[in-house]
């Protein structure tokens, strides 16, 4: 039976805006996840919201930037506020402080439900979120009371990835509990340190995009089943994986109705729409 109210928590459709994309992102399309060559097309609404419907997806959080604004989102959330808000990225990390500021103006006029940063994606992959060039981002977030999500696991491009180890977050976590931080694109190869993070830290969440639901790994579905039904959110990372392929290998995960329900829509709904009707 195809789930009802699901919540996709990242969902692209910005990459049609560019004509040419760089090389690694062909080269995570071609090698990585062996996508087709339509992935990077442009997206139309109806087509988007017709496999939402037939999925049962009744909100996607689409990705947004600062610095490149994507046209293509702005106009969907403008279209059908009822059916999409936004994750924010592109925050200047090295130049915070105009950076922070138009964040926050940005959180105030559009529905903005999460703050995004991934640590090999810019900086050289040089800078693990220990690094205290993230606090500024960090304060600010919680100061909004806006979630923060980090990409975490080995990244698909040929980029540095050691900094996206989620023993990073260990840090983080002690030193900013206010902050809503959550851990994006699964912890592929550290799945039990992010794992036993979980565990540790109220304030921490594990979202599973880009991840086709039937790889997770036996000990995360575990832990959803056991001690964490409240921690693992679902993400598609759609076009990269399709809502009409992950979604009904979510509902067939051997997960008890009440976990599966929380994983697809419950723990998106009160860690990033805490208060909002949806």
């Amino acid at each position: 039976m195809t789930p009802t109210g699901t919540i996709d928590c990242l969902v692209n459709v910005h990459f049609g805006e560019t004509e040419q994309q760089p090389s690694w992102m062909l080269k995570v399309r071609d090698d990585y996840f062996k996508g087709p060559q339509s992935m990077f097309a442009p997206v139309d609404l109806s087509e988007l919201l017709d496999e939402m419907d037939e999925q049962g997806v009744a909100t996607a959080i689409l990705m947004d930037n600062l610095t490149r604004p994507s046209v293509t989102a702005r106009k969907f959330v403008d279209a059908r506020p009822d059916r999409f808000a936004l994750a924010m990225g592109g925050v200047d990390l090295l130049r915070p402080i105009p950076a922070l500021r138009d964040l926050a103006a940005v959180a105030r006029d559009l529905p903005v439900v999460y703050a995004v940063v991934g640590p090999s994606f810019w900086g050289d992959g040089q800078y693990p979120p220990s690094d205290a060039v993230y606090y500024p981002l960090y304060t600010k977030c919680a100061e909004l009371g806006l979630p923060l999500c980090v990409n975490t696991g080995l990244p698909g491009p040929p980029i540095p990835g050691e900094v996206q180890n989620p023993i990073h977050l260990d840090r983080v976590c002690v030193r900013f509990p206010e902050l809503k931080l959550c851990m994006i694109h699964g912890a592929d190869p550290w799945w039990d340190v992010a794992i036993r993070l979980l565990m540790k830290y109220r304030n921490l969440r594990l979202m599973t995009s880009a991840w086709s639901p039937k790889r997770l790994p036996d000990s995360l579905l575990h832990y959803m089943r056991t001690r964490g039904p409240d921690k693992v959110i679902f993400g598609s990372d759609w076009p990269v994986l399709r809502m009409r392929r992950v979604v009904p290998e979510a509902a067939a995960l051997d997960l008890p109705a009440g976990v599966l329900e929380k994983y697809l829509r419950t723990n998106a709904q009160e860690f990033f729409f805490s208060g909002q009707e949806l």
